[in-house]
């Protein structure tokens, strides 16, 4: 065990080895020490002080090959976030989801502002990207000002700290804590071994309180498997790089089986008689043809009975359904719109990112 002044001897000693191999662009130290210190309390708990912390430090580290001190030092320095457990924690039961002010979140004059800025700076990109990956620049515009307004808002969560705190102390209580617990292990290992591979410094990058990083909120493994270095310089910098940005979210969309060409959703028209209970039982996933969906009373509008692949029922709640003007919404989504919930698990989500790139394209236009 370390003591507080050792932690802090070997975090400046650490930090500065890594700064100086430097092979991954990442925030300054003395930024990110600055937000930081804007955004989370001081540190009360090292992860050097616990022993299952230091354990999975030397299994982590036997598994992949990497030194043990290393692991042991980094992991070590993470601090426990006490904010972070309940922030991933669900809304409580019979809390109404309601589209329209989940919308009005992200659509809005600013947003749509910085997205025609952000199409303008790169057209050439969004043009390139579009035609090697099939993805529309529409919906690289709509992921990246929907998740961070086009790299205003970043997060101010230090990366590891967060995968730490999620690793180690994933709240029990969390419906399905023993899963979700698991997938920020291997988080926290996948960016940890890219740090150790790439030279970046694993004491330096903020992110949001899950971990994701970057203009696009690419979590380590989606870095990992998918960020590009779209612009040639020889790293991949999803923080300042709006190249690298733009080609890492279309081959990542590309990675979850983007079909170019096909629509994301139709409008959708239901019969009195609809079958709805079936109809919503796949929930997002494509799982009727266009005329077993129009057989149990859903109609896709706008050329949509000439689909040749599946589609979902998404419904959009308004809040209570029992006040008036609070109807649900539907649209018949597609494999595409499919593929757009991978980045985020939620048909709003989704929904918010297509309405998002079409109201800056029509902007553009305007």
């Amino acid at each position: 065990m370390f003591t507080r002044t050792e932690l802090l001897n070997r975090r400046h000693l650490l930090a500065t080895l890594c700064a100086a191999a430097g092979a991954v662009s990442t925030p300054s130290i003395a930024q990110n020490r600055a937000r930081r210190a804007r955004s989370e309390p001081a540190p009360e708990t090292y992860y050097a002080e616990r022993a299952d912390a230091m354990r999975f430090a030397d299994d982590m580290a036997a598994r992949r090959g990497l030194p043990a001190d290393w692991v042991r030092g980094m992991i070590g320095q993470a601090v426990f976030l006490p904010n972070v457990p309940r922030l991933m924690l669900p809304p409580p039961r019979g809390t109404a989801k309601n589209w329209r002010v989940y919308r009005s979140r992200f659509i809005d004059p600013v947003r749509i502002r910085a997205g025609v800025r952000f199409w303008e700076r790169n057209r050439a990109t969004l043009a390139r990207a579009e035609s090697q990956f099939g993805v529309p620049p529409e919906i690289v515009v709509g992921i990246v000002g929907v998740e961070t307004i086009y790299g205003q808002v970043m997060g101010n969560f230090r990366v590891i700290d967060a995968l730490a705190t999620l690793t180690f102390d994933f709240p029990p209580q969390h419906p399905r804590a023993q899963a979700r617990q698991a997938f920020f292990q291997d988080e926290l290992e996948q960016f940890l071994s890219l740090a150790q591979r790439t030279g970046m410094d694993p004491l330096s990058p903020l992110g949001s309180y899950a971990g994701a990083m970057g203009m696009p909120q690419f979590m380590p493994s989606s870095w990992v498997r998918y960020a590009i270095d779209y612009d040639g310089d020889g790293r991949i910098d999803l923080w300042n790089s709006e190249t690298d940005v733009i080609g890492s979210v279309a081959n990542y969309f590309v990675g979850h089986g983007w079909q170019p060409g096909l629509r994301t959703h139709y409008p959708v028209r239901l019969a009195p008689e609809a079958q709805m209970d079936t109809l919503l039982a796949p929930d997002i996933l494509p799982s009727f043809s266009a005329d077993s969906f129009a057989a149990k009373g859903a109609l896709a509008m706008d050329g949509g009975l000439s689909h040749p692949g599946k589609f979902a029922l998404i419904e959009l709640q308004n809040g209570d359904p029992a006040r008036p003007g609070n109807e649900p919404e539907y649209v018949a989504g597609t494999e595409n719109f499919y593929v757009i919930t991978r980045y985020n698990w939620s048909s709003y989500y989704a929904m918010s990112v297509i309405d998002l790139g079409q109201e800056v394209m029509l902007a553009m236009r305007g």
